[in-house]
């Protein structure tokens, strides 16, 4: 379900019975009185060319300069929704919608709300999510920063695919469409611009059925800025995808740290330079680290509703529990005190006095190294537990 959308700051100015609505187009509103007119009456002239039994919601956030009383006057449902944020409206519009299909896109003219057909007739065909994609399309003189079409769309979507192996080609199309029942499953939570990229992340994530269709892209018809700020957004998105990877996040840099670190340990050891064993020894234990948040992160995540249910981490909570983890940690302690207890007898039969760093710390490295990664198994294994504690 759609969540943290207090029901008491919903208001609608219309209500129609949901069984009598197939399609139902969602555009978020702040301040678009000039262009509103315009994308409804486009809206309204693709339902009614192509006989669909349709509404159009105006998810308003707030405008001050009459878009809602425009919208009105045009027979559009108008939502009232008082969480700031592009993610928050759309939310807010979705959760009020009574089609089966939802087709949500901006309200500043920039898409074509007269070509619908292409997204509607994927959804009936059975699809979760349909996305429009503009580098195929179609992107007007004037559309689209050249920091966007070049840098900023591509990247994010290119590190969208490697981290989540997503089909998508366009992941910031604000045309799209979406059966309404999928969507409510993905239990979307943002506020804000990222929200683009979290309905493809999560869609992605629980295996939906999806696909993209061409679309076209215009330059807006606002005198105004856009609400957009390339670089605050642009790092908002990015943000939001490593976050919702943390394999990419931790878990393989973990692995390379501590893997690279290790070896480094083994290949050192024979050797004099004990100063680069020192930082290869940090290196093993960071990595170890970031592996242990790549777990925790994990398991916070699939307990809260964040990321769907993962089979190979099911199966491997399997093998590590409180239990199996003080072992391991325990076994580390005993090892790292039996070399820290080898070394100091070095130091006594040396009368407590001067030693050979090059010898001693060939010791006393490892020693703590395992000191320090026992501790830490222990303890997180402690964590591990309660955050897989049953609850209601």
């Amino acid at each position: 379900m759609l969540t943290n959308i207090p029901q008491t700051q919903i208001n609608s100015t219309s209500t129609t019975l949901n069984n009598q609505i197939e399609v139902s187009i969602v555009m978020p509103c702040l301040n678009e009185a000039e262009t509103i007119a315009t994308c409804i009456k486009k809206a309204q002239w693709s339902l009614k060319a192509n006989n669909i039994s349709g509404e159009i919601i105006i998810a308003d956030n707030g405008s001050t300069d009459g878009s809602q009383e425009i919208a009105r006057n045009l027979g559009a449902r108008v939502v009232h929704i008082y969480e700031k944020g592009y993610g928050s409206a759309l939310r807010g519009g979705i959760l009020n919608s009574l089609g089966e299909y939802i087709i949500m896109g901006d309200a500043d003219d920039s898409y074509d709300f007269t070509n619908l057909m292409p997204f509607i007739s994927k959804l009936r065909e059975g699809y979760d999510l349909v996305m429009g994609n503009r580098f195929k399309g179609g992107i007007a003189p004037g559309a689209m920063p050249l920091h966007h079409k070049y840098l900023g769309n591509p990247v994010l979507t290119w590190i969208g695919k490697i981290l989540f192996a997503s089909p998508c080609n366009d992941f910031h199309c604000g045309l799209r469409g979406f059966r309404k029942d999928a969507i409510d499953k993905l239990d979307l939570r943002t506020t804000g611009m990222e929200f683009a990229s979290e309905m493809v992340v999560k869609a992605t994530l629980h295996k939906m059925q999806m696909t993209e269709v061409p679309t076209t892209l215009s330059p807006d018809g606002r005198s105004r800025p856009p609400h957009l700020r390339s670089w605050r957004d642009g790092w908002r998105h990015l943000r939001f995808l490593l976050m919702y990877s943390p394999r990419w996040l931790f878990l393989y840099p973990g692995i390379f740290l501590m893997v690279m670190g290790v070896l480094a340990n083994l290949w050192l050891l024979p050797t004099e330079k004990v100063h680069t064993l020192l930082y290869s020894a940090v290196a093993t234990i960071i990595g170890f680290q970031i592996v242990t948040f790549a777990l925790f992160s994990k398991v916070f995540a699939i307990r809260e509703g964040l990321l769907p249910e993962d089979r190979r981490l099911k199966r491997l909570m399997r093998h590590i529990n409180l239990e199996s983890g003080l072992i391991c940690g325990g076994i580390l302690l005993v090892a790292g005190v039996t070399a820290s207890i080898y070394a100091f007898g070095i130091w006594e039969q040396n009368l407590f006095g001067s030693l050979d760093p090059t010898q001693v710390m060939k010791i006393v490295i490892p020693a703590i190294t395992c000191l320090a990664l026992g501790v830490q198994v222990v303890f997180s294994s402690f964590f591990l537990s309660i955050l897989g504690l049953k609850h209601s």
